[in-house]
């Protein structure tokens, strides 16, 4: 008898019908033999319907205070699930992250998982019961209780299933599988039956929205296979695992993008040391996260720094960023919100010279401008014009064959 812990989104337990099907689909794998842990998200849109309620409120809500209002959907969502569980003739209990035993850092909002004690859930298991776990919250050695940011679910279902030593982490989402790109923008998108952690873990980071990038971090460090499939089908979907070498020698295995990206460039800065540090120092302490950063050299012992953060941070980077305009006696700010970051992703990039001249090639053919660009062993990301995005997912598409197995 294994464990399986198996995952689902909000719009996976959107309605009370739909708990009844996801508790069917669980039962469906205890009498497989196997024990279950079901890891469950708020229903539907409800989240979004409480930041909504606290922005009506209050314009600043404190942080603790939103994580104990969010805190509450998973809840809502563990206790119905364990009744229709028991309904159907199954012993089930319900567990908030805390009483799982899941022990967070203090950072409300974006809480780190530090230790998982899983000494009563699996005297719970033994016993017999199916166990369903609220995803997205934890409780700190303090006593409070803390959210893991948007996505956190799938972070708490891996994290569980590595302190649980489960055979697989099931997570059920309103799509297949993994594509090879969004199949709504290329709609001979081809579903990958494998894809390597390494890969995943770009793609999602990239924009792929189908797995959190943090989920995926666990998995590849605690060897986690996580197998990515449909809420509303029994179709197999997407392995996340180690691959083969030989599986490594495709050279792209998908395209990536990611909208939800502003472009921010402090212009004039001495070119001196020091200067960058001060820079991602200060966004650091915002806990911002910087992603592609570009420095162009200029005449006269100045340069200008380029770099680009998520849509929901911007704000307070554009405010970070206007302050040390003064200090570095820079020569202004400039911000752009309408660019997109679009991605190929592939293990076999680090051996195949030439793929990032295809990707170069292809969007120039489509005629779309480059902005920014950032590698890395495995990817190459380019920033453009947002209004191009689906013009150019298209062109790599296409360029790269996707769509051939």
């Amino acid at each position: 008898m294994g464990i399986v812990v198996q995952k689902f989104g909000g719009t996976s337990v959107a309605d009370s019908e739909c708990i009844k099907r996801v508790a069917r689909k669980a039962i469906r794998c205890k009498e497989e033999g196997n024990q279950v842990v079901l890891v469950v998200s708020a229903m539907g849109r409800s989240t979004n319907q409480m930041i909504a309620l606290a922005r009506e409120i209050s314009a600043n809500p404190s942080p603790r205070e939103m994580d104990m209002l969010l805190t509450t959907g998973e809840q809502v969502t563990i206790s119905l699930m364990a009744m229709a569980l028991e309904d159907m003739g199954h012993s089930a209990i319900s567990f908030t992250g805390g009483q799982a035993g899941i022990v967070t850092d203090e950072f409300f909002g974006k809480g780190k998982i530090r230790s998982i004690d899983t000494k009563r859930m699996k005297e719970k298991l033994d016993q017999g019961n199916m166990l369903v776990v609220a995803g997205f919250q934890g409780i700190t050695h303090e006593g409070e209780l803390t959210t893991l940011g948007r996505g956190g679910s799938d972070t708490t279902a891996v994290a569980l299933a590595a302190a649980l030593d489960a055979d697989v982490c099931e997570i059920y989402t309103d799509v297949d599988g993994v594509y090879t790109t969004d199949p709504r923008v290329v709609p001979n998108a081809r579903k990958l039956e494998f894809i390597s952690y390494d890969e995943m873990l770009e793609m999602a980071s990239l924009g792929a929205a189908v797995l959190q990038p943090r989920s995926v971090e666990y998995a590849k460090q605690y060897d986690v296979k996580i197998h990515v499939r449909s809420s509303f089908n029994d179709s197999l979907g997407t392995i996340v695992r180690e691959v083969s070498e030989m599986e490594k020698n495709v050279i792209v295995n998908g395209v990536a993008f990611d909208t939800r990206v502003a472009k921010i460039t402090i212009a004039g800065v001495p070119d001196i040391p020091g200067v960058a540090m001060n820079i991602f120092n200060r966004l650091a302490k915002e806990n911002i996260n910087v992603d592609m950063i570009v420095q162009s050299n200029h005449k006269g012992d100045v340069n200008d720094i380029s770099f680009t953060v998520s849509t929901s941070e911007s704000k307070v980077a554009l405010t970070v960023m206007e302050e040390l305009n003064e200090v570095l006696k820079a020569q202004g700010i400039s911000f752009d919100d309408t660019v997109s970051k679009i991605s190929i992703v592939g293990a076999g990039m680090q051996s195949n010279p030439g793929v990032a001249a295809s990707m170069f090639e292809a969007l120039a053919e489509a005629d779309v401008n480059i902005q920014m660009i950032s590698t890395s062993e495995i990817k190459v990301s380019c920033i453009i014009a947002r209004e191009e995005v689906q013009e150019a997912v298209k062109a790599l598409h296409d360029k790269f064959e996707l769509e051939r197995k």
